[in-house]
């Protein structure tokens, strides 16, 4: 269900964020990154994002979101009209909203597997089966230079914002985790060798080097191409995972895959 536009059902904002959550789409499709990539799996996508990446793959649910209110019951609706039985909710900022607490809870007591697309900025207490953490490097931030929408008015608030330690370790502790960094290049393999670092003294829970996934920057297949196989060769020297974008490579950057 692509969502291209916001709809005003009437309904108060407060009641409207107690009762359901702002969705920009719901589809099937295979899950593309990460340790369960090529998993049968619904998508959630709510829109709203705590922080700007210039690159951001969900344009429509951070710089410029759009959405329809969505309730849970329509949300479930949706969901187990699709055989499968893995539920991925993502974003945007999937864990900015409180109901998504509730939306978790009720796929997990549905007998769904959760995952979980966060930036690793918030932590929620909800049923999660795998939290799917992207942290947010230094080379992310929209400089004037690289913000979509030539502005750089987010780039100061995103740099402060784009790593909530605390959170980030509760995250890791709480869940089975993965910690996705998405790639530019080289130049940011010192900064993903820190942040392990600092999760892993910060967290009770043992962080395997497969736990910790290089994907390629990128959106279209021209742009993988340029990309995928510096980061696979990165993986390998530093003994990370390397994750593909599986939904790019076979789709391309068709919307709902």
């Amino acid at each position: 269900m692509p969502v291209n536009a916001d709809a005003d059902n009437g309904v108060e904002e407060a009641s409207r964020a107690e009762n359901g959550l702002p969705v920009n789409e719901v589809f099937y499709s295979l899950q593309g990154e990460g340790k369960l990539a090529g998993t049968p799996t619904v998508f959630v996508r709510t829109s709203g994002c705590n922080l700007r990446c210039w690159f951001c793959d969900s344009y429509h649910t951070s710089w410029e979101p759009t959405h329809a209110w969505m309730t849970l019951d329509e949300i479930l609706a949706e969901v187990t009209d699709h055989d499968a039985d893995h539920v991925v909710l993502t974003g945007g900022e999937p864990l900015m909203h409180e109901a998504s607490i509730e939306l978790l809870d009720r796929l997990g007591e549905a007998g769904y597997h959760t995952t979980v697309e966060t930036n690793g900025t918030i932590y929620r207490d909800a049923h999660v089966d795998l939290a799917s953490i992207s942290p947010k490097l230094a080379s992310s931030t929209p400089t004037e230079s690289k913000d979509p929408r030539g502005e750089g008015e987010w780039a100061e608030k995103h740099e402060a914002n784009r790593i909530d330690m605390d959170d980030l370790a509760a995250l890791v502790d709480a869940y089975e985790s993965q910690l996705k960094f998405v790639v530019t290049g080289r130049d940011d393999m010192e900064e993903i060798e820190d942040l392990v670092e600092r999760v892993r003294s910060a967290t009770t829970s043992a962080i395997a080097d497969s736990d910790i996934l290089l994907m390629p920057e990128g959106t279209t297949r021209d742009q993988l191409d340029r990309s995928r196989n510096d980061v696979a060769e990165l993986a390998m020297e530093y003994g990370y995972r390397y994750t593909p974008r599986l939904h790019v490579d076979l789709w391309n950057d068709a919307p709902g895959t």
